[in-house]
């Protein structure tokens, strides 16, 4: 247990300035990169989606905020993340690289996943593919670190 709380520290707390830049800087470039910023010109709003009045505006570009920084701690979790899942549980090199492909994807989805259904608007067939390609990957993900939880479970149990 020693060994994993020092790994664990060591991993957070040493490195966390790592850890912040790097997510502040991907949150800005994916800011500037979302469909209505000024380098998202490959993934336009659709003609479909309306435009913000009134409260949605500063309540849309709060979301974005939240979206892009939540990207940007995601992608600092695949960078820097994977010595933390090691260390949490001696389990095989497959679960473990699946637990953390998990948690980074369930961290980095939101910006990409919202931004293509702005670009997309209501065409049927982009909004399934949208829907298959993020929300079944999500339940997987779910599945994959409920089984890593019960797993952990059952060897602090031991």
């Amino acid at each position: 247990m020693q060994t994993e709380s020092k790994a664990i520290k060591d991993g957070t707390t040493r490195h966390w300035v790592k850890w912040l830049i790097v997510t502040l800087v991907v949150a800005v470039i994916a800011f500037v990169a979302s469909p209505n910023g000024p380098l998202g010109a490959f993934w336009r709003p659709s003609p479909q989606v309306p435009n913000p009045a009134g409260v949605q505006l500063p309540l849309l570009i709060l979301l974005n905020i939240t979206e892009v920084v939540t990207f940007g701690l995601g992608v600092s979790f695949l960078i820097f993340g994977y010595p933390l899942v090691q260390s949490t549980l001696l389990a095989s090199k497959g679960l473990t690289f699946a637990v953390y492909l998990s948690i980074g994807w369930l961290l980095a989805n939101w910006w990409p996943h919202d931004s293509l259904h702005i670009a997309n608007g209501l065409e049927l067939n982009g909004l399934i593919a949208i829907e298959y390609g993020f929300h079944i990957t999500l339940m997987v993900a779910g599945a994959i670190l409920a089984y890593f939880f019960l797993a952990l479970l059952r060897e602090r149990a031991r």
